[in-house]
């Protein structure tokens, strides 16, 4: 009787694995540096869907000033695919790896994580790179245009902090936030 229900366990396992490997999930590439909007186009045109979070920036020169669209993560696209089509992706010219332990085996990345940056990049605050956090206490927002987000709270200047970390880059962002705005969770 047992044996009967041991191949039935290892289907189920079995289909379980293959509906991994054929259902979408966003991952993190690592790119040739200054490369993100050149891996972008080209997976585009692959007809794979890409997420390349941009900030604008003013940059000051001595005769003039300039706003240019700079990648939040540094050398990192996001990619939304099913596993078994890694191999498209990682022999497109810049993209160096998946974020992971291997190609065979990348990381996925939290949707609530970037659709928090998606979030807050819509309402056009202030972004600022932030070094990745792992300790500390954890808040979440409970009114405003990010009612829903968690992340963590620091201070910067006298003002209070939202902190986003995406534990698969370890790589932080920062806006700045009411603090009657957040709970601790």
């Amino acid at each position: 009787m047992q044996s009967a229900l041991k191949p039935l366990h290892h289907s189920e396992d079995l289909i379980q694995q293959t509906a991994k490997w054929y259902t979408c999930h966003w991952y993190a590439l690592y790119v040739r540096s200054r490369h993100e909007k050149f891996v972008c186009d080209a997976l585009t045109k692959k007809s794979i869907e890409t997420y390349l979070p941009l900030r604008e920036i003013t940059r000051n020169w001595s005769d003039r000033k300039k706003i240019i669209h700079e990648p939040l993560f540094s050398s990192y696209v996001f990619v939304n695919l099913a596993i078994k089509d890694r191999w498209d992706i990682i022999n497109t010219k810049g993209v160096v790896r998946f974020v992971g332990p291997s190609a065979a085996r990348p990381v996925e990345v939290c949707e609530e994580d970037l659709a928090a940056i998606k979030k807050f990049l819509h309402e056009k605050v202030q972004l600022d790179p932030f070094p990745y956090l792992k300790e500390g206490q954890r808040v979440y927002v409970k009114s405003g245009p990010f009612k829903g987000t968690e992340g963590f709270i620091v201070r910067k200047d006298e003002h209070c902090r939202l902190v986003l970390s995406l534990d698969v880059l370890m790589q932080s962002v920062s806006i700045q936030i009411d603090q009657s705005c957040i709970e601790m969770l």
